[in-house]
């Protein structure tokens, strides 16, 4: 199946640039369209409750309970939905201390997610602390560029998982954040990173050339931009060349709408965050149109809570 890649206005909130190669018609249907659903979180920092209702600015915003009326509602009117989140799933509240990341962990199960991947708060509670509480997740942990080999979490992650929706066949991985300087060495002990583009690279052109997949996402906690010299999600994105999609987090940047930016192919490649705390729940749609080259993008990214 051969498809190019070609991003359209829409009228929804969060629209992604278009590059004028797809006709602006109505948003496609029928039976020679696949739709995929991709709905994602970042950064969430075991918000299990919204916001408490005292004045501040995001007063009844968040919590697990509305998230998951929205995923609900999402699969109820659609049938290829991917549920995804960039990491940070611990710290932030009291849940965390009393509980150690089991409760995040329970919770992102009966939500239904398909995969996440690993950012440096979930070290908060030790590798070993990650390690134990894993029995209590039932999707797995996706990272590419951290060697897990002298440590308690060999064997425990992987690198990337494929997904089948429709005739559609996604390849997603993940890709972590350098944890010198920014976790304790004690907490990260044997852990060993390794350089994010050489390994987004290694997976993203395994997954198009070797698995054939339609589309690749990449699960990022690099953060999406920064004014030193380090790697981010646009960085990233401009240094890869089979990418589709990079879903970031650990920045907490609240993205309108996601950025389409060029690879090293000259491709493009979409950009997206949702903040954090579980305040908004990404969605994108993707439209593959069967036995054509083509395929369109919009995005609604939703608010949860009041």
């Amino acid at each position: 199946m051969n498809r190019r890649v070609f991003i359209r206005d829409t009228a929804f909130t969060g629209f992604i640039l278009s590059t004028g190669a797809f006709p602006l018609m109505a948003l496609p249907g029928g039976p020679d369209i696949t739709r995929l659903t991709i709905l994602h979180t970042n950064d969430v920092h075991s918000r299990i409750e919204p916001f408490p209702m005292d004045g501040g600015k995001n007063e009844g915003l968040g919590g697990v309970a509305k998230r998951a009326t929205l995923i609900k509602r999402v699969r109820e009117e659609q049938k290829n939905v991917l549920l995804l989140d960039a990491g940070d799933i611990f710290q932030g509240t009291p849940y965390f201390n009393f509980f150690g990341g089991e409760l995040e962990l329970k919770l992102m199960s009966e939500l239904g997610y398909d995969a996440a991947t690993i950012g440096n708060h979930d070290f908060d509670g030790g590798i070993d602390g990650l390690e134990h509480q894993l029995k209590h997740a039932n999707f797995p942990l996706l990272i590419t560029n951290y060697d897990f080999n002298d440590t308690v979490l060999n064997g425990k992650t992987q690198p990337y998982k494929i997904f089948k929706k429709g005739d559609i066949k996604i390849g997603v991985f993940g890709i972590g954040i350098e944890l010198k300087g920014l976790v304790p060495d004690a907490l990260y002990k044997n852990t060993i990173y390794s350089n994010p583009i050489e390994a987004a690279n290694k997976y993203s052109t395994y997954l198009r050339e070797e698995e054939k997949c339609d589309f690749v996402i990449c699960l990022s906690h690099l953060g999406y931009k920064y004014d030193e010299n380090k790697i981010s999600d646009r960085v990233l994105a401009a240094g890869t060349s089979n990418i589709d999609l990079i879903i970031g987090g650990h920045t907490h940047t609240f993205m309108k709408e996601p950025e389409r930016m060029l690879n090293i192919a000259n491709k493009p490649v979409l950009i997206n965050q949702v903040g954090w705390a579980g305040i908004i729940l990404g969605r994108l749609d993707v439209f593959f149109e069967r036995n054509k080259k083509g395929l369109c993008v919009t995005c609604k990214n939703l608010m949860v809570g009041t």
